[in-house]
C-alpha cells in the first residue's frame, strides 16, 4: 500500500510539473509587457536610490530595500529578451538580438554592479555607496546606449 501511495504522489508531482511548464509558456506580447514592467521597476528603484544617494531625500533607511530590489531585478536581465520578443511596443533595439553575446555581457555587468552597490549599502560607508551607485548607473547607461531606443 505504501509503495502504491508513493507512486501516486510521484505521478501527481510529474503531472503537476508538466502543467506548470505549460502554464508558464507565454505569448511574446505578454513577455514584452512583463519585460517593460520589470524594467520600469528597475528605473524606479534606480531613481529612488539616486535621490537618497545624492541627498535629495532623507529616506536612507529605504536604500537597502532599493538595493536588494536592484539585485533581484538585475539577476538575469538578458532572460527578459527571448527570441521572438523583438517586435511591437518595445524600446529594445534590434541589437539585443543581433549581438546577444554583447548584450549578455552588459547585462552581467549590471548584475555585478548591483551586487556591489548592495554590499556597499550594507557596509554603511557613504563614499563607497555613492561610488558603487555611480558604477551601477554607468553600467545601465552603457547598456541603454547600445540596446535601447533613445528616450524622448
Amino acid at each position: 500500500m505504501k509503495n502504491i501511495r508513493s507512486k501516486l504522489v510521484l505521478a501527481s508531482i510529474v503531472l503537476s510539473a508538466g502543467m506548470i511548464g505549460t502554464a508558464v509558456a507565454a505569448e511574446p506580447e505578454d513577455v514584452i509587457k512583463y519585460r517593460k514592467s520589470v524594467m520600469k521597476a528597475n528605473g524606479g528603484h534606480m531613481a529612488a536610490s539616486a535621490a537618497i544617494v545624492n541627498g535629495k531625500v532623507g529616506y536612507t533607511g529605504h536604500l537597502a530595500g532599493h538595493a536588494r530590489a536592484l539585485v533581484a531585478i538585475n539577476k538575469d536581465v538578458a532572460s527578459l529578451f527571448p527570441k521572438d520578443s523583438d517586435f511591437g511596443d518595445t524600446d529594445a533595439l534590434d541589437a539585443v538580438w543581433k549581438k546577444p553575446d554583447e548584450f549578455k555581457k552588459r547585462s552581467k555587468d549590471a548584475q555585478v554592479k548591483s551586487d556591489a552597490f548592495a554590499k556597499a549599502v550594507a557596509g554603511g560607508d557613504k563614499a563607497k555607496t555613492s561610488a558603487a551607485f555611480k558604477e551601477l548607473n554607468d553600467a545601465c547607461k552603457a547598456c541603454h546606449k547600445d540596446f535601447r531606443k533613445e528616450q524622448k
